[in-house]
């Protein structure tokens, strides 16, 4: 048996899967279907797209390879490509039965066919590396470069490109929710006494100034950095990380303008302040090289902490009913929905994940 972070991360990928399945979870009414009706359905359905197919099945991979390799480093081999496949087969159904109250949502036998066989693949691929001794060789390398105790900060890790995705306000600026948690609060509260007792605000929400976005821009990408910096060892390969945080950061924020508002918008993002604070990350993150791990945690709370102040005190994007309505509008309507939640609450949960650390290190000591 071998510790892995593969277990939190198939149950964190089942979540998004279910977050996929079900958005935008409004709308929900009985709409008289019978459940029979799309499970003995002729195949292939009327109307369908090459699309269709690959997402179907792209989507249920990972969670196949995720959830047998749980099981194969955890000890349990026998069945675990065949126990895989189940739970994603039984996922999908469960995501299909749902879909019927959802009159946005189609419920298909397809998309239950191809759910399946992608769990399938992804636990085929699963056996095939650890016959290969593919798992192993990851597992020394593992052991090299990170600390035993690192699976919370390489799940957050994994996370971070894909909370990118969705467009921000201010580059690298995740967790700006303050607006909108007050606007979704009054709302909700409309027309009952309990509005009174929502704290409101006498100053309005003002534009970040240049130096305000550099600060942003900087903090937002130096937190992973650090975040890798609490578990990875050595001097060196801390620096090829930073590299590679620094690199993914970049050109993911490019592919998410490219995505929102065409491929020759890409770059406009990039602009004296973006540019400096990328320039800046880079600089102390080469300083904080060789910092301890202890000292890299504390300065890290400071930059969560000091990072999610400025954002939250300034308004969201100008383009953000724009590209709510451009996605909404095509086939990413899902990914959206869930690069979207991603984007607002990994600062969060790595702000709980290093004062867990902090707290359990101190225990320790």
């Amino acid at each position: 048996m071998h510790k892995t972070s593969a277990w939190p991360l198939s149950l964190l990928y089942a979540a998004l899967i279910i977050f996929a399945s079900l958005f935008p979870f409004d709308g929900w009414r009985a709409q008289g279907i019978d459940p029979l009706v799309f499970l003995l359905a002729p195949l292939p359905p009327p109307y369908w797209t090459g699309f269709d197919v690959t997402i179907n099945i792209a989507g249920y991979v990972p969670l196949g390879f995720l959830l047998a390799l749980a099981m194969l480093r955890s000890g349990y081999a026998r069945g675990a490509v065949v126990l895989a496949a189940l739970a994603g087969g039984l996922l999908a159904l469960g995501m299909e039965f749902l879909q019927i109250y959802l009159p946005r949502r189609v419920p298909s036998n397809m998309d239950l066919t191809l759910n399946t066989a992608g769990t399938l693949a992804g636990a085929l691929a699963a056996l095939l590396l650890e016959r290969v001794g593919a798992i192993d060789r990851w597992s020394h390398f593992r052991a090299r470069w990170f600390v035993s105790d690192a699976s919370g900060a390489m799940v957050l890790l994994a996370l971070w490109p894909m909370a990118l995705l969705f467009p921000a306000a201010v580059p690298f600026g995740l967790g700006q929710v303050l607006e909108r948690m007050e606007n979704a609060l009054v709302e909700l509260l409309a027309d009952t006494p309990f509005l009174e007792w929502v704290p409101m605000r006498d100053a309005v929400f003002e534009p970040l100034s240049p130096g305000g976005e550099l600060l942003v821009v900087a903090l937002g990408l130096l937190i992973p950095v650090l975040l890798g910096y609490c578990v990875i060892r050595q001097t060196g390969r801390r620096a090829l990380f930073a590299v590679a945080v620094v690199a993914a950061g970049v050109g993911l924020t490019a592919l998410s303008s490219a995505l929102s508002w065409g491929p020759m918008h890409a770059w406009e993002w990039l602009g004296m302040p973006a540019r400096v604070g990328v320039w800046s990350a880079v600089a102390v993150a080469g300083l904080m090289l060789a910092m301890p791990r202890r000292a890299c945690a504390a300065v890290l709370l400071v930059a969560l902490a000091w990072h999610l102040s400025l954002l939250n005190q300034a308004p969201t994007s100008a383009y953000f009913a724009q590209t709510l309505q451009i996605w909404e509008q095509g086939r990413f309507i899902r990914f959206y929905g869930l690069g979207q939640w991603l984007g607002w609450l990994w600062p969060y949960a790595a702000l709980l994940y290093v004062l867990m650390r902090v707290s359990r290190r101190e225990r320790a000591d």
